[in-house]
Protein backbone atom coordinates (compact mmCIF):
# COMPACT_ATOMS: atom_id res chain seq x y z
CA UNK A 1 0.00 0.00 0.00
CA UNK A 2 1.45 3.39 -1.01
CA UNK A 3 1.30 6.50 1.15
CA UNK A 4 -0.81 9.46 0.09
CA UNK A 5 0.88 12.28 -1.82
CA UNK A 6 0.54 16.01 -1.25
CA UNK A 7 2.77 18.45 -3.16
CA UNK A 8 2.01 22.16 -3.08
CA UNK A 9 3.02 24.73 -5.70
CA UNK A 10 6.66 24.23 -6.68
CA UNK A 11 7.00 21.10 -4.53
CA UNK A 12 8.15 17.71 -5.79
CA UNK A 13 11.31 16.21 -7.28
CA UNK A 14 12.70 18.63 -9.89
CA UNK A 15 13.99 17.08 -13.13
CA UNK A 16 15.81 19.56 -15.38
CA UNK A 17 17.17 19.19 -18.87
CA UNK A 18 19.33 22.26 -19.40
CA UNK A 19 19.97 21.45 -23.07
CA UNK A 20 16.25 21.64 -23.93
CA UNK A 21 15.25 24.20 -21.26
CA UNK A 22 12.72 21.72 -19.86
CA UNK A 23 11.84 21.50 -16.19
CA UNK A 24 9.56 18.73 -14.93
CA UNK A 25 8.40 18.57 -11.33
CA UNK A 26 7.28 15.14 -10.14
CA UNK A 27 3.95 16.00 -8.52
CA UNK A 28 3.09 12.38 -7.73
CA UNK A 29 4.63 8.97 -8.34
CA UNK A 30 2.46 6.01 -7.45
CA UNK A 31 2.28 2.59 -9.08
CA UNK A 32 -1.17 3.50 -10.46
CA UNK A 33 -0.38 7.06 -11.56
CA UNK A 34 2.52 9.44 -12.24
CA UNK A 35 2.00 13.17 -12.65
CA UNK A 36 4.63 15.62 -13.91
CA UNK A 37 4.29 19.40 -14.18
CA UNK A 38 6.31 20.50 -17.23
CA UNK A 39 7.56 24.04 -17.84
CA UNK A 40 9.14 24.70 -21.23
CA UNK A 41 10.79 28.01 -22.16
CA UNK A 42 10.97 28.83 -25.87
CA UNK A 43 10.86 26.29 -28.68
CA UNK A 44 11.15 22.63 -27.62
CA UNK A 45 11.78 19.65 -29.88
CA UNK A 46 9.82 17.08 -27.86
CA UNK A 47 9.50 13.39 -28.54
CA UNK A 48 8.73 12.23 -32.07
CA UNK A 49 5.49 10.29 -32.49
CA UNK A 50 5.71 7.04 -30.51
CA UNK A 51 3.48 4.59 -28.64
CA UNK A 52 3.38 3.00 -25.21
CA UNK A 53 2.19 -0.59 -24.84
CA UNK A 54 1.58 -0.50 -21.11
CA UNK A 55 0.05 2.85 -20.13
CA UNK A 56 -2.00 5.87 -21.14
CA UNK A 57 0.02 9.07 -21.66
CA UNK A 58 -2.09 12.20 -21.18
CA UNK A 59 -1.60 15.95 -21.02
CA UNK A 60 -3.46 18.95 -19.61
CA UNK A 61 -2.26 22.36 -20.83
CA UNK A 62 -2.08 24.99 -18.06
CA UNK A 63 -0.36 27.90 -19.83
CA UNK A 64 0.89 28.74 -23.34
CA UNK A 65 0.50 26.51 -26.37
CA UNK A 66 1.82 23.04 -27.21
CA UNK A 67 1.76 21.33 -30.61
CA UNK A 68 0.54 17.73 -30.42
CA UNK A 69 0.50 14.74 -32.72
CA UNK A 70 -2.13 12.17 -31.69
CA UNK A 71 -3.27 9.25 -33.81
CA UNK A 72 -2.33 10.98 -37.09
CA UNK A 73 -3.77 14.40 -36.12
CA UNK A 74 -1.63 17.51 -35.70
CA UNK A 75 -3.02 20.38 -33.62
CA UNK A 76 -2.05 23.26 -31.34
CA UNK A 77 -3.48 23.12 -27.82
CA UNK A 78 -3.90 26.00 -25.39
CA UNK A 79 -4.88 26.29 -21.73
CA UNK A 80 -7.69 23.97 -20.66
CA UNK A 81 -6.99 21.37 -23.39
CA UNK A 82 -6.79 17.71 -22.36
CA UNK A 83 -5.10 15.15 -24.63
CA UNK A 84 -4.93 11.38 -23.97
CA UNK A 85 -3.12 8.62 -25.87
CA UNK A 86 -4.22 5.17 -24.66
CA UNK A 87 -1.85 2.21 -25.07
CA UNK A 88 -0.90 1.70 -28.72
CA UNK A 89 -1.92 5.23 -29.79
CA UNK A 90 0.79 7.16 -31.62
CA UNK A 91 1.52 10.54 -30.01
CA UNK A 92 4.17 13.21 -29.53
CA UNK A 93 4.50 16.91 -28.76
CA UNK A 94 6.64 19.92 -29.59
CA UNK A 95 6.62 23.65 -28.89
CA UNK A 96 7.39 25.82 -31.89
CA UNK A 97 6.71 29.29 -30.50
CA UNK A 98 8.73 31.46 -28.10
CA UNK A 99 7.43 32.02 -24.58
CA UNK A 100 6.48 29.68 -21.78
CA UNK A 101 4.26 26.62 -21.82
CA UNK A 102 3.19 24.68 -18.73
CA UNK A 103 1.29 21.42 -18.75
CA UNK A 104 0.61 18.35 -16.68
CA UNK A 105 1.80 15.02 -18.10
CA UNK A 106 -0.03 12.06 -16.57
CA UNK A 107 0.89 8.40 -16.98
CA UNK A 108 -1.55 5.72 -15.81
CA UNK A 109 -0.50 3.32 -14.56
CA UNK A 110 2.81 4.84 -13.48
CA UNK A 111 5.57 3.78 -15.86
CA UNK A 112 7.66 6.80 -16.82
CA UNK A 113 9.57 8.21 -13.83
CA UNK A 114 12.82 6.33 -14.41
CA UNK A 115 12.84 7.34 -18.10
CA UNK A 116 12.33 10.99 -17.09
CA UNK A 117 15.25 10.75 -14.67
CA UNK A 118 17.48 9.36 -17.46
CA UNK A 119 16.47 12.26 -19.75
CA UNK A 120 17.35 14.84 -17.08
CA UNK A 121 20.50 16.48 -15.79
CA UNK A 122 22.18 14.75 -12.82
CA UNK A 123 20.80 16.04 -9.50
CA UNK A 124 22.69 18.98 -8.00
CA UNK A 125 24.77 18.01 -4.99
CA UNK A 126 23.65 19.55 -1.72
CA UNK A 127 26.32 21.63 -0.02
Amino acid sequence: MADGVVNGPGEGEVLRNSATKRVAIVKGALPQLEVFEFTIEGPFDGPDPHTHDDHTDSFYVLEGEVDFHVDGREFRAGPGTFVAAPPGTQHGFKKHEPGTARFLNIHAPGAFLEAMRRMSDPPAEEG
